[in-house]
């Protein structure tokens, strides 16, 4: 089974995905260039530093979970702007940490120098805690009652914090040099690491629209849906740090074998890692049977976020 063989319809009387994720994309950047801190106000420069480790870069595969999912349950916009900008600042501040020279030592990031290569170390710490803050708050000051702002603010903070996020990338750093990683471990890592905010994301958007059409079964087929995909996601990481060029990944290409990390390809072997990621991706798209035409942005991500080359 390839990609191509089971790329997902589009929808009918819907816009092209690829117009969709530009407009929500323009969207999203418009949004994070309105909300973010001035430049003009102090401290400029640690505003500086945020603003460039959020803005003009990424494939928004964050902000794009989010805006789907909340096609589920007819979320407003200004709701989904707040919930993609919240779990993209925290997905900018785990960078610009995750980059810095006592954790993955990188100097490139989305096609341009690291945070603290561009600015110094100690104002990329500043930055990455700022960005963190600030997604709690762009939460806190919108327009939805006080209980289901607390729901997303409680889904982003599992999915940032020891049981997922901040514990996975613990793990990591432990499992540097550890070739004889099990697959389940570095499952457990990925879970917790990358697909756990991948799964808020999905379910962030969601929370933010009716709760009358979040119901128990909906809500559990978005979370097999997030679990699914947000491995998949990592497995296609792993495969394109090995295939693809730094050039198109716009970071560090080959970087994991060079500093001894765990990947899915290391474990696998490069042929079974790229069959577990079509097997998740047909898992997420499976997860979504039943959900109708309200999932079909979710159903054309999974193609988008498996199916890349970059």
């Amino acid at each position: 089974m390839s990609c191509a063989a089971v790329v997902s319809p589009a929808s009918a009387g819907t816009v092209p995905f690829d117009q969709w994720v530009a407009e929500r994309a323009e969207r999203f950047e418009a949004a994070a260039q309105r909300m973010l801190p001035s430049v003009d106000a102090a401290p400029r420069r640690l505003h500086e530093a945020m603003r460039y480790a959020v803005l003009d870069g990424g494939k928004r595969v964050r902000p794009l979970l989010v805006f789907a999912g909340g096609e589920m349950t007819g979320a407003e916009d200004e709701a989904l702007d707040r919930a993609a900008l919240a779990v993209e600042y925290v997905h900018a501040y785990s960078l610009a940490h995750d980059d810095m020279p006592c954790m993955d030592n990188d100097v490139l990031r989305r096609g341009k120098p690291t945070v603290h290569v561009a600015f110094d170390e100690a104002t990329a710490i500043l930055a990455g805690d700022a960005l963190q803050a600030e997604a709690f708050k762009v939460l806190a000051e919108g327009t939805l009652p006080a209980a289901q702002a607390a729901s997303l603010m409680r889904e982003l903070a599992q999915a940032s914090g020891t049981t997922g996020m901040c514990g996975g990338q613990a793990i990591d750093l432990a499992a540097v040099g550890n070739m004889n990683m099990t697959f389940a471990e570095l499952e457990r890592m990925h879970r917790m690491k990358t697909g756990a905010l991948l799964k808020a994301s999905v379910l962030m958007g969601a929370l933010s629209g009716q709760a009358a059409l979040l119901t128990e079964s909906t809500r559990e087929a978005l979370a097999r849906y997030g679990d699914a995909i947000g491995l998949a996601f990592q497995v296609v990481d792993d495969i394109l740090d090995v295939e693809a060029s730094s050039a198109d990944l716009g970071k560090t290409s080959g970087k994991d074998a060079a500093h001894g990390k765990p990947t899915y390809v290391s474990v696998l072997g490069i042929e079974a890692a790229k069959a577990w990621s079509l097997r998740l991706r047909a898992q997420a798209l499976e997860s979504l049977n039943g959900l109708g035409p309200r999932a079909a942005r979710l159903r054309e991500l999974a193609d988008f976020m498996v199916c890349r080359t970059h």
